[in-house]
C-alpha cells in the first residue's frame, strides 16, 4: 500500500540494490571498522499527521558476512510512548575516506503507545544513511527510514522518520 509515493517494496528494492552494490563499492581498506554504538534522535511521521520525537539506540557489529553485510539490533522509543525492538542488516559503501553510505533492513516488533498505530505488531523499517567518519572512526549520520508492516494486516499506514545518529566505536566506551 503506497504512502505518499512511497511503500515497503520501493524501499526493500532500494535497499537491496544498495546492499547488492557494497560488493562493487566497499572499500577493504577501511575493513578495520569497529562494532559501533549508534545513539539517534529525530522526527518520527514527519510526513503525516502524528509526528513525535524519536529516539535510537543500536548496537551495530563489526562482524561481515560475505564481506560486507553487518548485523545490527535495536530498540526505539517516541515522545507518543511508541515503542519497536529489531534486527536487521545493514552495508557501509565509502566514498573516499570520509563519506559512508550505510542502507540497512529489519524487522522487528512495535507497540504504537499513544502513537501511531502502524496497523500490526511485526513490522519492517528500511533505512538509508549518510556519514561522515572521523579519525578515530566515529562518525555523524543523517538518516531516513520507512517502518511498514508490509501490509500484514489490513491497516498499513506506516511511518516516515528523520534521524540524526552519532555512532561511536565500542572500544573506545570500554577502554
Amino acid at each position: 500500500m503506497p504512502i505518499r509515493g512511497f511503500n515497503l517494496g520501493n524501499w526493500t528494492k532500494i535497499s537491496a540494490f544498495a546492499i547488492a552494490a557494497g560488493l562493487v563499492f566497499s572499500s577493504p581498506a577501511l575493513a578495520d571498522d569497529p562494532a559501533f554504538l549508534s545513539v539517534g534522535g529525530g522526527w518520527y511521521d514527519f510526513n503525516d499527521n502524528q509526528d513525535a520525537f524519536d529516539f535510537r539506540a543500536e548496537y551495530r557489529s563489526a562482524y561481515k558476512a560475505f564481506g560486507f553485510i553487518k548485523p545490527w539490533i535495536g530498540v526505539e522509543a517516541s515522545s507518543d510512548e511508541a515503542a519497536y525492538a529489531l534486527v536487521g542488516v545493514l552495508t557501509d559503501l565509502y566514498f573516499g575516506r570520509r563519506w559512508v553510505l550505510t542502507p540497512s533492513f529489519g524487522a522487528g516488533v512495535y507497540t504504537d503507545g499513544k502513537g501511531k498505530d502502524l496497523g500490526h505488531a511485526i513490522e519492517f523499517r528500511s533505512q538509508l544513511e549518510f556519514g561522515y567518519r572521523f579519525d578515530d572512526h566515529s562518525r555523524v549520520s543523517l538518516a531516513v527510514s520507512h517502518i511498514s508492516n508490509a501490509s500484514l494486516a489490513n491497516n498499513n499506514p506506516g511511518t516516515e522518520i528523520a534521524t540524526i545518529y552519532y555512532h561511536i566505536a565500542i572500544d573506545d566506551i570500554v577502554d
